[in-house]
Formats: structure tokens, sequence, C-alpha cells
């Protein structure tokens, strides 16, 4: 009987465990005036990277959002096709996701989304996926 309750309650630790890590917080923080992106997870630093962020007539929104849809292979119906690949909408048409313009990474070059290298964008999608999209916050600050 005390092997079956220790076994149970060991049971119960390592479900509880896995519970905590698959809910686990993932925070990406842009800032504008710096042009990167820092992701957390669960408090944690775990990288740091520049993005591309709205240019000049086409502002990035400031604010803290859950994460909303993903797509995988997303392109834009606003403009021409564009390929954005990895996306992680955060409000309305706004996204994080990849470019191919990687030259422009760390100075305002997109329509208002936020652009990662393809690597950069796969690994966040990844983790925002893991983690839950709900569980996933995207703040944007000057």
């Amino acid at each position: 009987m005390r092997i079956f309750f220790a076994t149970a309650v060991a049971f119960l630790l390592v479900l509880f465990q896995t519970q905590t890590a698959l809910s686990a917080n993932l925070t990406a923080r842009i800032s504008l005036s710096s042009q990167t992106m820092v992701v957390t997870q669960n408090g944690a630093v775990k990288y740091r990277w520049p993005v591309s962020t709205g240019r000049k007539g086409y502002g990035t929104p400031t604010g803290a959002w859950s994460a909303k849809w993903a797509s995988r292979n997303h392109r834009s119906r606003k403009y021409n096709n564009a390929p954005m690949p990895y996306a992680i909408f955060f409000k309305g048409g706004y996204a994080v996701h990849a470019t191919y313009e990687t030259k422009r990474l760390g100075r305002p070059a997109s329509h208002g989304c936020v652009r990662l290298h393809p690597d950069n964008a796969a690994t966040f999608f990844q983790m925002a996926n893991r983690n839950g999209l709900s569980n996933t916050r995207i703040v944007i600050t000057r």
C-alpha cells in the first residue's frame, strides 16, 4: 500500500510539473527605439534578437496583447501577397513574422509588423505554439 501511495504521489508531481511547463509564461518584448525583441520564458531571458518595425508612415502599435493566432506560411492580403512566414498575430493584421530582407533588421523597415530573421521567427513560432498562444504575450514599447 505504501508503494502504491508513493508511486501515485510521484506520478502527480510529474504531472503537475509537466502541466506547469506546458503553461509556461512566454513574453516577447519589442523595443521600437532599440529595434530589438527580448524573449523571456518564466521570467528568464531566452533570446535577444534584432527586429524591423514600422518605417516612416507605417507605425507599429505600442501596448500589450496575447497572441491571437498563428500561421506557418502566411501571405499578406494587403501587401501584394508578400510572404509572412512563421506569423504570430497579436492585433488585427499585425504580427511578429519572418523576413527575407535580413539586411534591414535593426532598423525600421516594415509596414507595421515586427520582422525577424527566419531562424529566429521559426524559434519564436515553435515556442509560442508549444506554450499556447493564450499564454504568449507581445509587449511593444517606444
